[in-house]
């Protein structure tokens, strides 16, 4: 069972083919993936891209899936425009030129009633930020935790691993839990599981991986036009109904100097996902309108209210 018969994928980023060979496999019809970048550019980052083969292959499997289901796939073309009144009924594509503008009488409707759009992923770092670690920008604009060479954080006896230290993928999060535990047992004084031979394969494994992640970075950016197609009515937090016209003015006659002040002047981020969902784009909004670039304050602002309980390893082992 799927949520649409004719469904539009759209966005960046290989996370797009799983999502459309998945809604295939369940019975969609999927008329078309949007790629808004290219991928032909992972040939400047061949180094990179044979130090983790597995992907390849990985790819190489949704791509023959895609093909067996006769799904097309379109290299720089982004949906620019979602049309319906009480339901989806097709959407608006256009190219993206190289410097990531949408070109000019590109553009050409596509009938749906599903649309799936993904342009990376936010990682959730409110916990981090509650402990007081520090955290930085990025490649692809997510705030994360920086970590020394043990996945150690700036505040001692805290270490961070997974996606909060950077969007890199299930693989690199594993080998940095796994490196994260070590050296929690040694700052303990006990052995820690990993021999010394182990670990230095899983450094090795993880510099390879975090240079994958970089390229993809590299080659999957979020277009910069994207803020320039949302209008003054366009939602921006669905749970407090606040639309980019009323962060605009937030900004415009009321003197919001970053997104922690757009959220107080328009609740934008206050309703039940507390900025989860729409905080990134509340601050890119934000910076936007006041010409300067986004910054960690901005994407922080989102990130630092959260409830937390002490949990043993053993609890979350479910061990008796």
């Amino acid at each position: 069972m799927v949520f649409a018969r004719r469904v539009v994928v759209g966005g960046t980023g290989p996370f797009l083919l799983p999502v459309a060979t998945g809604l295939a496999d369940a019975g969609a019809t999927v008329v078309g993936v949007y790629e808004a970048n290219d991928p032909v550019r992972y040939a400047r980052h061949v180094g990179a891209v044979l130090g983790a083969a597995s992907k390849l292959t990985e790819a190489g499997r949704y791509g023959w899936r895609m093909l067996r289901r006769r799904v097309p796939y379109r290299r720089r073309m982004a949906v620019v425009a979602a049309h319906g009144d009480d339901q989806l009924a097709g959407v608006t594509v256009a190219a993206i030129s190289p410097l990531g503008s949408v070109v000019p009488g590109s553009e050409r409707h596509v009938g749906c009633d599903g649309l799936a759009v993904g342009f990376g992923f936010t990682p959730q770092v409110e916990v981090a930020v509650a402990l007081g670690c520090e955290t930085f920008m990025d490649r692809d604009g997510s705030l994360v935790v920086r970590i020394g060479p043990d996945q150690a954080t700036s505040v001692p006896g805290v270490y961070a691993a997974g996606e909060v230290t950077g969007v890199g993928g299930a693989r690199l999060a594993l080998v940095e839990g796994h490196l994260a535990g070590d050296a929690v047992a040694r700052s303990l004084g006990r052995a820690g599981p990993l021999r010394a031979g182990e670990r230095s394969r899983l450094l090795r494994i993880r510099r390879r991986l975090r240079r994958f992640a970089a390229a993809l970075h590299a080659v999957h950016p979020v277009p910069a036009f994207w803020p320039d197609l949302c209008d003054d009515q366009t939602l921006v937090c669905r749970c407090e109904e606040v639309s980019a016209g009323a962060v605009r003015q937030a900004v415009r006659e009321l003197s919001a100097g970053d997104a922690r002040g757009t959220k107080l002047l328009t609740r934008a981020g206050m309703g039940w996902c507390q900025g989860r969902i729409c905080g990134y784009a509340t601050a890119c909004l934000t910076a936007r309108e006041a010409a300067r670039p986004v910054s960690s304050v901005d994407v922080q602002g989102h990130a630092s209210r959260t409830l937390m309980q002490p949990i043993t390893l053993a609890d979350l082992a479910g061990d008796d």
